[in-house]
């Protein structure tokens, strides 16, 4: 590991997910880092989200797999059902079939626990800084470094600059400058204790109910004490992109026609977030000079693939990787980077959009969607899985 030369810390807007955990990979490399975090505190709003094996390569190359394993709930399978007539669509087992196969579990989690386990790796290192309330407004950069001038005015200096600041992220904005796409998809999410939760329903498993223009999800938190539950409809209005207090008269009114089982989920939740989604068309070009994106900042994506924050990790790993095989040349490490993610990351986005049209079918394209998988191995769907599952530190990094 060398060391660079400045006792400049890399600067990192965003102390998300992916904010912590680039943190963790700069560490890794001997770096100093100054975390700038928009909110009052750290933590993370938000439900379950899902890790796939990916995932825990990824927390195991920074050295916090362990954090990671010991706050997720790992499911025995995954499953997809008709929410109209109960048809089972698919079924992957993720048991030890899948585990020999990929290398890690597959499991659920609360966003807070695994910001959590990178945080407790951030916080034992010693070598991160972090200062909250803090936005960066504007990017200044030369040959020796990068400004951050945040709203309160004030200038913070660093080596480079990582761009983690999520889906709305005011670096992406100076450097790229373009649109959202609004998808007029509206997701709610609850956290319902399992007391709460039907009997019928409380299946270790990522279960997902698909229906005309709209779909249900449910899987086990926290040792399965709660269930995390998402459901999600084309909106009839038009949508602004961001998070607001949901309402249930709302939800009820979109699920019509559902058969009973899956019902039951749009009944329990006493409180909901609402969040009206959005992506962006895929850019070839996330770093510039000594900057560069990462996360939800680079690559935004719908929800359908389950994979924002398992990418956002992997980005961390593979700019560690970058930076490594380059001696801690930043401008030769973010160009690396780049080229080892763009694809990886566009793809993602653009299988998410097709997932989406895939659960949401109606009519005839329904039915055809109901006979996709039909008969299909378990070791058939893990083929189709290699290309994401199979990611590691390894083979993280394009050819150099």
């Amino acid at each position: 590991m060398s060391a660079p030369h400045s006792e400049l810390p890399v600067i990192v807007a965003g102390g998300g997910i992916g904010g912590l955990a680039a943190a963790l990979a700069l560490v890794r490399q001997g770096f100093r880092v100054k975390v700038l975090e928009q909110a009052p505190e750290l933590g993370e709003i938000g439900a379950g989200m899902q890790l796939g094996p990916n995932a825990f390569h990824a927390f195991d190359a920074l050295g916090v797999g362990e954090q990671a394993r010991k706050r997720a709930v790992y499911t025995d399978f995954m499953v997809m059902h008709d929410a109209i007539d109960e048809y089972q669509v698919g079924k992957i087992p993720t048991g030890e079939a899948f585990r020999q196969r990929f290398g890690n579990p597959y499991a659920v989690i609360h966003r807070a626990d695994a910001h959590g386990a990178l945080l407790e790796g951030v916080q034992a290192s010693g070598q991160i800084g972090f200062v909250t309330s803090t936005r960066v407004v504007r990017i200044e950069q030369d040959a020796t470094g990068v400004t951050a001038h945040d709203q309160q005015g004030q200038a913070h200096r660093g080596l480079a600059l990582i761009g983690a600041d999520g889906v709305k992220s005011v670096v992406r904005q100076q450097f790229v400058g373009d649109p959202a796409r609004v998808t007029g998809h509206v997701v709610y999410r609850a956290v319902v204790d399992k007391a709460d939760f039907p009997e019928d329903l409380r299946w270790n498993a990522a279960s997902i109910w698909v229906g005309p223009n709209c779909h249900l999800v449910h899987y086990p938190l926290r040792g399965g004490e709660q269930y995390n539950v998402v459901v999600t409809f084309h909106s009839r209005n038009t949508e602004e992109w961001g998070v607001t207090e949901g309402s249930q008269a709302e939800v009820q009114s979109y699920f019509q026609g559902l058969c009973p089982k899956a019902r039951q989920l749009i009944d329990l939740p006493k409180s909901w977030k609402r969040w009206a989604t959005a992506d962006r068309e895929p850019i070839g070009q996330w770093s510039f000079g000594r900057v560069t994106l990462l996360g939800d900042a680079a690559h935004p994506t719908t929800q359908y693939m389950a994979q924002g924050a398992c990418m956002a990790i992997e980005d961390a790993v593979t700019l560690g990787e970058s930076l490594r095989v380059h001696g801690n040349d930043i401008e030769k490490g973010f160009d690396l980077y780049q080229r080892s993610r763009v694809a990886r990351t566009a793809r993602i986005v653009l299988s998410s959009r097709e997932m989406g049209r895939i659960y949401h079918a109606k009519g005839v394209e329904r039915l055809v969607r109901n006979d996709l998988w039909k008969g299909r191995t378990p070791e058939r769907f893990y083929d189709a899985m290699e290309w994401l599952y199979g990611w590691n530190v390894q083979n993280c990094l394009a050819d150099h």
